[in-house]
């Protein structure tokens, strides 16, 4: 019904990723990031039980507003994630290459179940409504320091990609010779680069990472494939080796996440301790969060005025109930309305220390 009004300054397409275990998580997330202008396209693990994979079918077929206004989708034939391997990467180009040719956006951010919004999409929209279309988030470090000999030389491969199962990735002494012409291709590009999985693209460098007109997408993919942890590196070697993108690079993942000292394979958990930190922070994302987490609870009532069960507010909702306003559905007369509040503020603030002219011009380096 909706699809041919563009009544929003900007549009946002996300891709949700969740796995075995993830069904309630995702619901929860979907219900505090759904806007009528955005697009939503949600991945489900094939790992994952068929009875998870039917819940959240039926969640999405059965919410009014997802069917009014039609901008929830899941993607049909699931890949098997891994998220050592490539397997992550392969379904992160899968899911952009679907929403360039099913719908006109200008950035696509890709979230887990785990991670949960710290602003309403009114803040994002609003936030994002005066920068430049070509920018793209994307945190990213030539020197990659522990990476490089626990994530760059190691070469192995992702079982993901040949078998129907989940296991560990595959060490094999038969690819030392491989890893060493892999460290050539690291020699021979001007940046190697490792950071964030987590980005927020423009629809441009969607467009290139996917057509790849130079080829060099394509041939970076073919070198990532046997890489460790290949989403935290292959958008940032892509974009900081093009001519055409290297200058449009905001190096920020506009997360807030903390690590333990050293870093592991996933970051901590975040809890109501973090909660001012990540206020003060003015990201717009955090993650990862444990399931039902009472910090979830405190940031819909503090941050998105939400309720159990409802939408986050924004200007485009029907309300109900006195009390609280609660954002109960969709309004046809309230379709283009913005109500920012202090978290689009926050957002915009942190852009501005993010974007001054003098530090632009060189991110990559």
């Amino acid at each position: 019904m909706l699809k041919d009004l563009k009544p929003y300054p900007v549009t946002f397409a996300y891709l949700i990723s969740a796995s075995r275990g993830d069904a309630k998580r995702l619901t929860r997330l979907l219900k505090a990031l759904y806007h009528p202008g955005n697009y939503y396209l949600i991945h489900v693990d094939s790992d994952a039980p068929e009875k998870e994979h039917r819940e959240i079918a039926e969640f999405v077929s059965s919410d009014p507003v997802f069917g009014l206004v039609g901008n929830v989708w899941i993607v049909g034939k699931p890949n098997l994630v891994t998220y050592r391997g490539p397997t992550m990467l392969a379904t992160t180009l899968h899911a952009m290459a679907i929403l360039l040719r099913t719908c006109k956006w200008d950035w696509f951010i890709n979230l887990s179940a785990s991670d949960y919004p710290l602003v309403t999409q009114d803040d994002l929209i609003d936030a994002f409504s005066t920068l430049p279309r070509n920018l793209n988030f994307i945190q990213h470090s030539s020197r990659l320091g522990w990476k490089l000999n626990k994530r760059a030389k190691p070469i192995m491969i992702d079982p993901g990609l040949y078998s129907l199962n989940k296991s560990e990735i595959w060490w094999d002494v038969i690819l030392k010779f491989t890893a060493r012409c892999e460290s050539a291709v690291l020699h021979a590009l001007n940046h190697n680069n490792s950071g964030s999985a987590w980005t927020i693209l423009s629809r441009s460098f969607a467009e290139y990472s996917i057509v790849g007109w130079d080829n060099l997408p394509r041939t970076l993919l073919l070198y990532y494939a046997n890489f460790v942890s290949s989403p935290e590196g292959y958008f940032q070697t892509v974009i900081c080796n093009s001519e055409d993108y290297k200058n449009t690079t905001v190096n920020h993942d506009l997360h807030y996440i903390t690590w333990d000292t050293p870093p592991k394979q996933h970051p901590r958990s975040l809890g109501v301790k973090d909660y001012r930190r990540m206020i003060l922070s003015s990201r717009p994302f955090a993650r990862k969060f444990k399931r039902n987490d009472p910090v979830l609870d405190k940031i819909d009532r503090e941050l998105l005025k939400r309720y159990k069960g409802q939408f986050a507010h924004g200007g485009w909702c029907a309300r109900s109930g006195k009390r609280h306003g609660t954002c109960s559905g969709f309004q046809n007369g309230n379709y283009g309305v913005l109500r920012p509040g202090p978290g689009s503020r926050r957002l915009q603030n942190l852009l501005t220390k993010l974007l001054p002219e003098k530090n632009f011009k060189r991110q990559c380096r």
